[in-house]
């Protein structure tokens, strides 16, 4: 397949990354992408998602029969996991070179992804290790790993007097206001393991089981757990 020009799509239409992209991650986590999903994920309108629909058709990116999903074509594909590469080499760096907060890389990602290019995206993907995630525990696409990462069980639904591993923040959670400072300020980061202490309707109660000495639970609302994907490591003995 030949890869579509990245510049020149940008140039023709810079929003088109964060649509493709967008469109991606929704087609791989959940099987489909409908308008409305569309629409609210980028918070525009309806009337707005079909305009970029349309601009992106014309480019031969998308397609959409009437009253259907939203499908990406070859080139579509192509040019979403450019994008998902480059993003999540970005937060890399700057996270792990750069020692930019963990929880601001994303955003700080979005403004540069667009400007590099494929072979400073190659570079970097050799000078980092080549990271199957990015840092917040998301696959890259085409990983190994997406198969155990997309599937894995969301942390709202862990039982009470589980001890949990954290594995990936999604890329929808991201987008929740205050979504990663929360994650970031209580240590809820891939690799960090924590004993669910209480679930409610609204929220639930998690322990770090990590640190030495017993830390006081903190509360975490449903909304923001159900976007934390995690692997369970048993019940707690005491």
């Amino acid at each position: 397949m030949v890869k579509v020009d990245f510049a020149g799509v940008h140039a023709k239409f810079p929003a088109a990354a964060e649509y493709l992209s967008t469109i991606y991650i929704l087609k791989r986590d959940y099987g489909h992408v409908s308008n409305t999903r569309l629409a609210e994920w980028t918070g525009v309108s309806s009337s707005a998602v079909t305009q970029a629909l349309g601009r992106l058709k014309r480019l031969g990116l998308a397609k959409q029969e009437r009253y259907e999903d939203i499908e990406l074509t070859d080139e579509g594909r192509d040019y979403a996991i450019r994008v998902l590469r480059r993003h999540y080499l970005l937060e890399h760096l700057l996270v792990r070179v750069l020692g930019y907060p963990w929880d601001k890389a994303d955003d700080e990602a979005k403004t540069l992804q667009s400007a590099i290019s494929d072979e400073l995206t190659e570079h970097l993907y050799q000078k980092l290790g080549a990271p199957q995630t990015c840092p917040h525990g998301n696959p890259m696409p085409e990983s190994s790993l997406e198969s155990r990462l997309l599937t894995a069980p969301r942390l709202s639904e862990a039982p009470v007097g589980s001890k949990v591993r954290i594995l990936r923040i999604t890329e929808e959670g991201e987008q929740v206001p205050s979504m990663l400072a929360f994650c970031f300020a209580h240590g809820i980061q891939p690799g960090a393991t924590f004993l669910v202490v209480m679930r409610g309707e609204h929220a639930m109660e998690l322990q770090d089981s990590a640190a030495a000495v017993a830390r006081t639970p903190f509360s975490i609302d449903i909304e923001k757990a159900f976007h934390v994907r995690y692997e369970g490591l048993g019940d707690h003995k005491s």
